[in-house]
Parts: structure tokens; sequence; C-alpha cells
């Protein structure tokens, strides 16, 4: 039902069962929040979303009270503004003074609010919170001394990871956010998604910054350094820089970062390709043997965290084939090392992703031989964008250039495993050839696209019944992973991705960007698939001709180290 309000003595129309600050955001009225997330239940915990409202004595948090029909409402009188304004005083209070220096300055919630309301300095006397700085992750910061107890962070790491890492500890004064009973976050249950820190409104979450490494590496004439750019970040770095959302990048990134002095640059898409022909292989072996299927996709490793140590009896289920990082990681220590007679200890090799779990999966004692890790430093977006800043470099400005050989080229199958369901729809086209003999001739999957919680698509190729789903984001695998248990599955693969809408949404990625950057990100991978010829890993020729130079025994040891394993994880929960 359709009734009229008036706001600041103007009407406006009003929808039944609308929370007030809904409907001020439908008719362009802004009014600040420090705790309310778009698709979570209001709990009106930060209390900076206060109106007026004519006839009630208190002021009145306009996310958790609904319209009512010719309800007057004042969103910025002097009585709200002073209430505003001492929220906030009352925040900067307890918050420290290290905005110069804190990863988040100029893209923090809390310091903006500061400004637009005009607060210029302190009238509270200063409380200090004395806890310490949390930064056993490899992947995760915490700087709990920042924390507005938002509650954010909680709900997102509750509700769309289905993890309940954090919560509230301690009472009144002494509450902070936290893991339980206030361990540190390396014993904790996290699995290093970095979520937390796409909702945190100020810098009491933040990825590892590991920039100064790279930094260390490029200045050092002992190391050789490579770079290997992640599909998907080529397509969200833009944000970064005020450039149009989903611009893809790719070749003028490999100038910039050429410009500031990597030996090599490679493309991560190609070891992407090289994943899905593998994975298909090990599908079509486990289909014929009938032995623990569905498979699992293994390319999150946030995922693969969560099976590790939530459902240990499925990790047999899970691919053994290597994440494209690690599979790059692995060739360029390996195979491109031996190849250009350099010493494998003398590279140092980094890789730009999306995710901060990528950080946790590079440290896995899996991937790190005699001491030398296939990857030494892994960046996020958010992280490369401060290193361009810091040399100086204009992006735009730059002459497109291409990466380097032997690791350059890709199929566009390769760049849509970024999107939910992607990587899903990407095996089916080799899988399909690989049963066949035969090229599909229509590539794309509509079953398969779009923000469905749980995509299904099922066909038959030969005598084999193929049931595949995808599962967009980690809290919604749950009723999949107990059907398995039960042996209940009807699926052959099932994609898992813990970030909602996958890696275009990785934890890693820019600060703020919002759900229009996401889908410009995914229209963008998928414009490419649409307009590039080849759209199936195995019709990368660089990857056969690669494939074709081991035989025999060699062959066997060359494709070992695609492989990895996985085992029980025991964390305190």
């Amino acid at each position: 039902m359709i009734f009229n309000i008036e706001v600041n003595n103007k009407v406006l129309k009003a929808k039944r069962g609308d929370s007030i600050l809904e409907t001020l955001n439908q008719n362009g009225i802004s009014v600040p929040t420090l705790c309310r997330m778009q698709s979570f239940p209001s709990s009106g915990a930060c209390r900076l979303c206060v109106v007026e409202v004519e006839g009630k004595e208190d002021l009145v948090p306009a996310c958790s009270h609904n319209v009512e029909e010719w309800m007057k409402i004042h969103t910025h009188s002097p009585r709200v503004i002073n209430a505003r304004r001492t929220i906030v005083e009352l925040l900067l209070s307890s918050h420290p003074d290290d905005c110069l220096y804190c990863i988040r300055n100029k893209n923090c919630e809390l310091q903006e609010l500061a400004d637009e309301l005009g607060i210029r300095e302190r009238k509270l006397p200063i409380v200090k919170k004395q806890v310490k700085k949390d930064p056993s992750s490899v992947s995760i910061t915490r700087e709990p001394d920042k924390c507005i107890l938002c509650g954010r962070c909680i709900k997102v790491c509750r509700d769309w990871i289905g993890i309940s890492t954090l919560d509230y500890i301690g009472k009144a004064m002494n509450t902070i956010v936290g893991p339980t009973f206030d361990n540190k976050l390396n014993i904790s249950n996290c699995i290093t998604c970095g979520q937390c820190i796409m909702v945190c409104p100020t810098g009491a979450l933040h990825e590892k910054d590991d920039v100064n490494k790279v930094l260390l590496a490029l200045q050092d004439p002992d190391k050789y350094v490579v770079v290997q750019i992640s599909p998907t970040v080529s397509v969200s770095l833009a944000e970064e820089f005020n450039i149009r959302f989903g611009k893809e990048l790719d070749e003028l990134l490999v100038a910039t970062l050429r410009r500031m002095g990597f030996n090599k640059v490679f493309k991560t898409a190609f070891a992407a390709d090289i994943m899905l022909i593998q994975m298909a292989e090990e599908l079509i072996d486990r289909m014929e043997k009938n032995e623990r299927l569905p498979i699992l996709s293994s390319n999150c490793p946030a995922f693969v965290k969560y099976i590790e140590q939530t459902y240990p009896d499925l990790i047999p289920n899970l691919s053994v084939i290597k994440s494209p990082q690690q599979i790059m990681g692995s060739l360029v220590k390996h195979h491109f090392a031996k190849d250009q007679k350099v010493k494998a200890e003398k590279i140092f090799s980094v890789s730009l992703m999306p995710c901060t779990a990528a950080k946790f999966e590079a440290s896995r004692e899996e991937f790190t031989h005699k001491g030398n890790s296939d990857i030494d430093v892994t960046l996020t977006t958010r992280e490369l964008a401060r290193m361009i800043r810091l040399y100086g470099l204009n992006i735009q400005q730059l002459a497109p250039e291409v990466s380097d050989t032997p690791f350059v080229i890709r199929t566009s199958a390769s760049k849509i495993i970024g999107t939910s369901g992607g990587l899903a729809e990407a095996l089916y086209r080799t899988l399909y050839y690989k049963l066949t003999g035969k090229q599909l001739i229509n590539f794309k999957i509509a079953a398969l696209r779009g923000n469905k919680k749980i995509k299904e698509y099922n066909s038959k190729i030969g005598n084999h019944k193929i049931g595949i789903a995808a599962v967009n984001g980690l809290s919604n695998a749950v009723e999949l992973l107990d059907k398995i248990i039960e042996g209940k599955s009807a699926y052959q693969f099932i994609e898992v991705m813990a970030c909602p809408g996958s890696c275009v949404n990785g934890g890693g990625q820019p600060i703020g960007s919002g759900q229009e950057a996401i889908k410009a990100r995914i229209k963008t991978l998928y414009d490419i698939d649409e307009k590039e010829s080849v759209k199936a890993s195995y019709k990368n020729m660089a990857v056969t001709e690669l494939f074709d130079k081991y035989i025999d025994k060699e062959k066997e040891s060359f494709f070992q180290q695609f492989i990895t394993s996985y085992q029980k994880r025991d964390v305190m929960l």
C-alpha cells in the first residue's frame, strides 16, 4: 500500500512495511549509518541514522522503524545533527589518532562522517582501548582499537560465509569484536576469505600488507622477480584510479609492472587453462571408476580450508588439481627456471590476486619445497594499487604491452572462472570435448550464470549423465555438502566459491565500489568470452605445446606438479 508522509516539510510517497531509512533513500535523501548493510536485518546499533518524528519524544532510528501514514519526519534538524555529532565524537574519543598512516585513510567511513558533520576538534576526554593488534594471520590483520562495534563483520561472517569466526567479546566499555575466547586469528576457524574487510567501515580489519617485501625484492640485484596477473584483477583495478567500472586493464597493467622493474610478467589465466584441462580429466577418471564423486572444486583456497576444518570426511572429494595461482607458481619455479637456466631460489615469484585467502594458500606447506615457496608473495588488488601510486605511475598514459612468453596465451574460458558459475561452465566446455572429441556448438550455459544461490545444469554426454552445481557464497553450500555426506548427491561436479559473486567480489578487491562495480566486472568478463573466438581451454595451443615437451617418465613427473593433497585441520571453534 502506498501512502503519503511528510519529510522536511515536503510530501513524499511511502510503501507500507518499508523502514524510514528505505523510504528516505528511495526518495534521494541520504541519512548516515555505520551498522546498516544492504540485504541484512537492521540492528539500530550505531544510532547514526536517527531522525526526528513529530509526536515522538525520543529520536527514532530510521533503519529499524517502519514508516506510518502521514508521519512527519525531520532528517537534519539541529537536534538530529547534534545527536549524530555526539555519537561520532564518542567514537572518536576511543579511536586511535593515526589517520595519516592508517591503511584506510581517505577511505574510512568514520573519517568521512566526521568531515560531513564538521567535527574539527576533540570535545570529549580520550578513552583509549587497551587492546593489542593481532597480526597472527598470514592474510588478515586485526586492529581492535579501531573497531567501532558496528557488527558488520559479525553479520557477514555468520550469514554470508556461514563461519561465525567473529563475535562480541566482553561487556560494556571492555567490549571488543574478535574470534572465540578472544583467540588469535591464526588458530581460529577463519577461512581468510576477507569479506569482513570488505564491510569494515574503519581499519579494524585489513589485509596483511606485503608491499614492502616486493619492493625489497625489486631492489635486490640478486633477485629475478616474476609476477602473475589474475584474470579478475585486470577488470577491477580500474576503480582504484577512478576509471570506469569493469574496464579491462590487462595490457596497460603489463606495461605498468614492467616500469616497476619486474623481470617477467605472466598471465595466471594460462595456468587456469591448465587447471581446467586437468580437472576435466580428473572428473572423467573418477566417473569411469565411480569413486569420490561429486568432485568439489579446489581453486578457492577459502573453501578448501573450510572443508579441511569443517567437513574433513569430504577431503577425498576435493579436486587434487592445484589452483591457477599455485600451478603458475610451480611452472615458474620449476619449468621456467630450468628452461631459462635461472636457479629457483633466485626467482622471487609474486602473484596479483583478488583474494586475501590466496595469501594463506601461498603459505601452505604443500607448496613449499626445501624452504622455497612456489609463490613468495601474494598481493591483493588494493596492495597493487598502493604500489602503483608509490611508483608515481599513471596507468592510463602508458602504451599497452603484451605479457611474456611462454605463459602468455589464454582462452576466454580462463577469464570467466572469476564469476559465480564460470568455473563450472568453463570446465564443461573441455569435459564435453574430452568425452566426445567434438566441440560444443553453443558454449554459453545460461543456467550457470546469474546471482542465484545455487545454479544447476544437467546434461548427457555419451553414456555419462553430467550433473553440475555452482554455489554462490559459502553459506549456501552447507545443504549440498550434507547431502554428499548422506550419499544423496546427484551431482558429478560442484563449484563452490566462498565469496558471494566469486572472485570478482573477492576479499582483496577495491573497498566501497558497490554492486554496480561488481556487475560491471562480471559483464566485462562475459563480454570478453562473447567476443573472443577461442573459448575452451583444450584449444590453448601454448598449453598443448608445453605438454608435448614432456614424454614418458618426464611427462609423469611434469604433471605431478599440478597435483596436491589436503588434510584435516583442527581449529578452535
